[in-house]
Parts: C-alpha cells; structure tokens; sequence
C-alpha cells in the first residue's frame, strides 16, 4: 500500500497519475495547503521542506520497513524502479527520460509556476514579472513542442513510450489557459496533450483530484495568501513546534 500525501496541485498530480496507471494500491491522504496542514509535525516526518506530495511505501521491495519519499521527481524515479515500468530499461532511453524529468522540475515546473503566481495570485499586478514568466512559459513549451515533433511521448526510441518524463510535464501543461499559452500555437504539443488526457488513468487521476478538492478555479485569501507565499526561515524553525 502507497499512502500518498496529496494536494491538488500540478505536482500531487504527477502522482496520481503514476498510481492510476501502474495499478499499486494506495490512499489519498489530503493535505490542504491553504490552511496549512502542510506544517503539521506528522507531515513534517515525511516532507521536510513542508511541500506536497510525498509518500509513505509499505511494501518496499527490499522487504524492509516502511520508506517515506518526497519531491514530486524523487517520488516518480522511486515508483518507477519499483515496479520497472515507466522508464526505459536501456541506458540511453533511461537517462533520456531523467533529462526530460529534470528538465520539468528545474525548468516548466518553477516558471510556470511563477508565472501562475504573478498572473493569478499576486497582490499587485507588476507588468514586468507578468511578461517575464508568460515568456519563459511560451519558451519552455516551444521546447517541448520541438522535441515531441515525430514522437507520441517524450522518451524513449521512435516514437517513444509513455514514461514519468510525460507524467511529470502533462500536470504543468493542464493550466495552459491560465498560463497565457494557446496550445493551438504548439501543434506537437497540442498532440501529445490530448493524448494523454485521453488515457483513462489520467480521467481518473483527476476524478480523484475533483473528489479531494472540488473548487473549480483555485481561491487565495489573506490567511492562505501568508502561509502559501509568506514563508521565511522563521516558517520553518517554528514548523511542527
């Protein structure tokens, strides 16, 4: 069994779709970000950095106790060698899709991300930001775009085959519209997206996500506001206390 700590958020999505797809059995364990929960002490034994997702395996294969994995990228690798699916098996294909992975958690995922933030949630609209993050966006998705060109999914030989390297973009792309992005811009990419979110595991990874948190668009107030972009060193330090 995978207890999976969850938000739905693009990153708790990664997850759920990895889970939805491999057939592992596993619970949603919320943790509403908005209201802080990410800072309660138990939460803090598996996740550290006090972010979702994480996980707590029960069954490791090494037959051992329990393991606790967080970082959405960390999460993907581990389920993956677990059950030896999801990545390519040779060394070329593998790092291929552990490029691709990384290049979502250091690249896609941070823009993007800041780009929903100067976009949606901050207080004060600053024009420059706004225009820096929508543009890195655009820039990343023209990378995407380019490279899925000939290819159904990100790595993998030919064509390729669906990896964590997929999973862990396709959550990012989802907002698009939020983003400012017009996937009619990026055709390759335009492709591979509405193949994925044709996949029954995806349609049931956000069923889920719609059972956890039925909000339709997402809501910040001045509470949530100051635990989910006012935190410092002294958030952490006082965390779990």
């Amino acid at each position: 069994m995978i207890d999976l700590y969850y938000w739905t958020t693009p990153n708790g999505h990664k997850i759920s779709l990895f889970l939805e797809e491999s057939g592992l059995p596993y619970r949603i364990l919320p943790i509403n970000i908005g209201k802080g929960e990410q800072f309660a002490p138990e939460f803090l034994k598996i996740a550290p950095n006090n972010r979702i997702p994480a996980i707590v395996d029960h069954a490791p294969v090494d037959g051992g106790e329990p393991i606790a994995i967080f970082e959405s990228g960390a999460i993907l690798l581990y389920l993956a060698d677990k059950i030896g699916r999801f990545i390519p098996q040779d060394l070329r294909g593998r790092n291929a899709a552990l490029q691709w992975l990384f290049w979502q958690m250091g690249g896609l995922g941070p823009m993007a991300g800041q780009n929903h933030h100067f976009v949606q949630y901050a207080p004060e609209k600053l024009p420059y930001a706004m225009e820096r993050y929508i543009k890195e966006t655009a820039r990343l998705y023209a990378v995407l775009d380019k490279h899925l060109a000939g290819r159904d999914f990100i790595a993998g030989e030919g064509a390729g085959e669906y990896s964590i390297a997929d999973m862990a973009s396709y959550p990012w792309i989802v907002p698009h519209e939020r983003q400012q992005q017009n996937l009619a811009d990026f055709p390759n990419l335009k492709r591979w997206f509405e193949a994925i979110a044709a996949r029954p595991a995806t349609q049931r990874a956000y069923a889920r996500a719609a059972e956890v948190n039925s909000g339709a668009k997402p809501s910040v107030n001045e509470e949530s506001r100051k635990l989910l972009f006012g935190q410092d060193a002294q958030t952490i330090r006082q965390a779990g206390s």
